[in-house]
């Protein structure tokens, strides 16, 4: 078997540009991979184009060679868009090994060591205690959901006193407490907007008495040592990793104590061959993994037989595939019973898309692969969406940490 073809499509999913990698072997095997849109997304086909000078007529199933092989053509560490190509074809390479034995890629990885991979939903921004219990009440009756992800912030971060934003945070946090079901778990994501570690603290402090599921990534990646710092003066379960690239980056966090969850993205690190050794690694600092997924239905797919099979996997951020990208529709199936909405209501690249049942995502053991059909002819049509991160301004005309 060796690879004779790679194409790429660009896509949408929702307001966001997807960037989906198909690769085809000598004997009709087509494994399929997904980007991370980092931007400038336009910039990844003839990136993965170049990469596929190294890939032709390469055995797919060689994954540990060809990714190390890729990793080494960079003379320099690989950086966010040389890594978002890699991850992609990773993942196409994973879906034809298992395709060629006819079997899900989780039993490539020592198998399943769970029947089904919890899931949570992000609920964003900080709506009003009432609104955000009818959310996840509704969440929960169609889809069994019990874990959310909110915004902590009720004020505007950047136009008011700092002990303002910590004290409107906690109250809203103990409002939900008492508002929403004491069974469901809520976690918040600070996005990693607070420049200052010891502010990181007082908020993390402040939500620690309503015990959040998690408080993720309050201040910015590069000052691994800090996390280190803050993780040592606060109350609640710290996580962070996202922007995070390889192994080496988080053993650096594990080595200096600076998370009880680690977020690794596998459309950002390299793909899953990366992703299992950063979650090694995570395994024996005793830290679970919660996997960073705010792409499409296709990048869940991967992050499921990741989670199958990962012992130390904790939970899954998961996106809906259609309805609104963050405020949720409710309804037991995707579409209406599979009429296509508008486009930008959905990601309609993926035919048979992982959906949650009692807040689990259900394995699909007769299925290989990744165990999802993608719909070629959607793909047919450039879908490209310009997207661009909102920059946050301070009342000084400053621009802020988004």
């Amino acid at each position: 078997m060796k690879i004779d073809r790679l194409r790429t499509y660009m896509t949408r999913d929702k307001d966001r540009p997807r960037l989906l990698v198909a690769i085809d072997t000598d004997d009709g095997l087509t494994g399929w991979g997904e980007c991370y849109n980092h931007g400038p997304d336009r910039a990844l086909a003839p990136l993965l184009e170049y990469l596929f000078t190294f890939l032709q007529g390469q055995d797919p199933r060689r994954i540990e060679y060809i990714v190390q092989y890729l990793m080494q053509q960079t003379r320099f560490p690989p950086g966010a868009l040389t890594l978002a190509a890699i991850s992609a074809i990773d993942h196409c390479l994973w879906d034809i090994s298992a395709k060629a034995l006819s079997v899900p890629v989780y039993m490539l990885l020592g198998g399943n060591a769970r029947d089904r991979v919890r899931v949570y939903a992000g609920v964003y921004t900080a709506p009003d205690a009432p609104a955000a219990r009818e959310e996840f009440d509704r969440l929960n009756e169609s889809w069994g959901l019990t874990a959310f992800k909110l915004s902590p912030y009720r004020i505007n971060i950047y136009e008011n006193r700092w002990g303002e934003v910590v004290r409107t945070s906690a109250e809203y946090f103990r409002s939900l407490r008492e508002t929403v079901r004491s069974d469901y778990e809520i976690a918040f994501d600070a996005h990693a907007r607070i420049f200052e570690p010891h502010q990181a603290v007082q908020l993390g402090n402040a939500l620690a008495p309503y015990d959040p599921l998690f408080f993720e990534e309050p201040i910015r990646p590069e000052n691994i040592e800090v996390w280190g710092d803050i993780k040592r003066q606060m109350a609640c379960t710290l996580a962070t990793g996202e922007s995070l690239y390889s192994r080496f980056e988080f053993l650096r966090l594990l080595s200096h104590r600076g998370a009880d969850i680690i977020q690794p993205d596998i459309c950002v690190v390299g793909g899953l061959l990366e992703m299992r050794k950063i979650a090694a690694i995570a395994e024996a600092h005793y830290v679970t993994v919660a996997p960073h997924n705010p792409m499409g239905p296709l990048a869940t797919a991967v992050n499921l037989h990741f989670s199958a099979a990962q012992p130390n996997f904790r939970i899954l951020e998961y996106r809906l595939p259609h309805g609104p990208n963050y405020t949720f529709q409710a309804g037991g199936e995707a579409g209406g019973g599979g009429a296509k909405a508008d486009p930008s209501a959905g990601a309609w690249y993926v035919k048979d898309p992982y959906l949650p049942r009692d807040g689990y995502l259900e394995l699909r053991p007769d299925r290989p692969g990744w165990g999802v059909e993608i719909d070629e002819d959607v793909l047919k049509t450039d879908g490209y969406v310009h997207w661009e991160r909102r920059v946050g301004r301070r009342p000084d005309g400053s621009s802020a940490f988004p």
